[in-house]
């Protein structure tokens, strides 16, 4: 089982980003895929969810985070608009299986800075 995410870089305020995940080992749509990502000194907070044709979000994501699968080529993506310096973090996509994590990726960094 293998996580691989992509897609990071730095933007400056108000840019756009997609992230995403590569699965190998699993077929992720029969699994929950997440998007969680942790900044400097905090703790890790999740991002999105998807579990089968239901997406769900924290409240702070709604609205600019869109979560996508793609189940021909085994990858989930986060879209990100109107990038705020607040969402600078590691962006890790994750695997569960009955809510219980299973597999991490290694994440991939977005900065935001002007």
């Amino acid at each position: 089982v293998q996580l691989v995410e992509s897609g990071g870089g730095m933007v400056q305020p108000g840019g756009s980003l997609r992230l995403s995940c590569a699965a190998s080992g699993f077929t992720l749509r029969n699994f929950e895929m997440s998007w969680v990502r942790q900044a400097p000194g905090k703790d890790p907070e999740t991002v999105s969810l998807i579990d089968g044709e239901s997406v769900c979000y924290e409240d702070f994501a709604n609205g600019r985070f869109i979560m996508s699968r793609d189940n021909a080529e085994n990858m989930v993506y986060l879209q990100i608009n109107s990038l705020k310096i607040e969402d600078t973090a590691l962006y890790r996509c994750v695997v569960s299986n009955d809510s219980e994590p299973f597999a991490w990726g290694q994440g991939t960094q977005v900065t935001v800075s002007s």
